[in-house]
């Protein structure tokens, strides 16, 4: 049975819509109008034309981010990925760790980013759970007092290169660089952040869990299941993705079937500032990176 790490109300969860300034060279938002509740953020969330990809002004629904991890793992790169069923779409994906962004953190992404790694990515070693360091940050510890962290070691993000194009928050510009994408068919904002995640000498026999969340009865509940490791590892040959995929468990990586997976649309094309595609599948994915 899932074991349930945390409960939410969503209708305390606020954010704002977005203004979107783009040109060629660069993009800015900034928040619009009155603050939407999460059932208000997805009645939002619908299908947006844009006839030029690199230069629009336009209303979106909210922010979204999301986190390329990638870890070092038997000395080759690997990036992370979560399983998710979205109930929204029809589908369920393989993702980037993402998450929205509240009102509060419009200005800065990077601290939902963080906060989204500490409260999806679940590392374990047969001494207990660790908690996490952006630079010199404590990430949060969301699930403190469900789960046992250790106090003698911790995993480590941090930032890796950015996009070529600067994105800036009002007239504050995201030192990070992210990647940014406007969605078309959820009418978003997405930003992606790449870090790399090292992991301590002491934490011996690593294993990574994945915690999802979902509506239930009007809450959303965070549910850790150790029957199903939905947090996978794809290995990078040459900084290019191979067609593999595994599991890490104790240490191991396990091999995992990538018959009939779909990815998520911060994998499909990107057109200027556009992605119009709701997902890619994973064949054809691959294709394009070998292409």
């Amino acid at each position: 049975m899932p074991r349930i790490l945390a409960r939410k109300d969503p209708e305390t969860f606020k954010t704002l819509p977005l203004e979107v300034e783009a040109d060629a060279g660069s993009l800015t938002y900034q928040g619009h109008g009155q603050p939407v509740n999460f059932s208000q953020l997805l009645e939002r969330r619908k299908p947006l034309q844009l006839a030029d990809n690199q230069h629009f002004s336009t209303q979106l629904a909210n922010l979204g981010v999301s986190v390329r991890l990638t870890l070092n793992c038997r000395g080759r790169d690997h990036w992370l990925l979560v399983r998710q069923h979205r109930p929204d779409r029809g589908d369920t994906v393989l993702k980037l760790i993402s998450g929205y962004v509240p009102a509060h953190e419009l200005n800065l992404p990077l601290l939902t980013a963080t906060q989204e790694v500490a409260e999806e990515c679940l590392i374990v070693t047969p001494d207990g759970w660790l908690g996490g360091r952006y630079g010199e940050t404590w990430l949060p510890t969301p699930y403190q007092g469900r789960l046992h962290h250790r106090n003698d070691c911790h995993f480590q993000l941090q930032p890796l290169s950015g996009a070529a194009c600067p994105v800036n928050a009002g007239s504050l510009p995201l030192l990070e660089r992210p990647r940014a994408y406007v969605h078309l068919p959820t009418s978003s904002l997405q930003l992606v952040y790449d870090m790399r995640l090292q992991l301590p000498k002491e934490a011996h026999l690593p294993s990574f869990f994945h915690v999802d969340e979902h509506l239930h009865n009007g809450q959303l509940l965070a549910s850790l299941d150790r029957r199903r490791r939905d947090l996978f590892l794809l290995p990078l040959h040459q900084d290019h993705p191979g067609g593999e995929l595994f599991r890490l468990e104790k240490g191991q990586l396990q091999p995992i079937s990538t018959r009939g997976l779909w990815l998520a649309e911060s994998f499909a094309e990107q057109d200027g500032w556009l992605v119009r595609d709701e997902r890619i599948s994973w064949k054809n994915w691959l294709a394009r990176q070998r292409g």
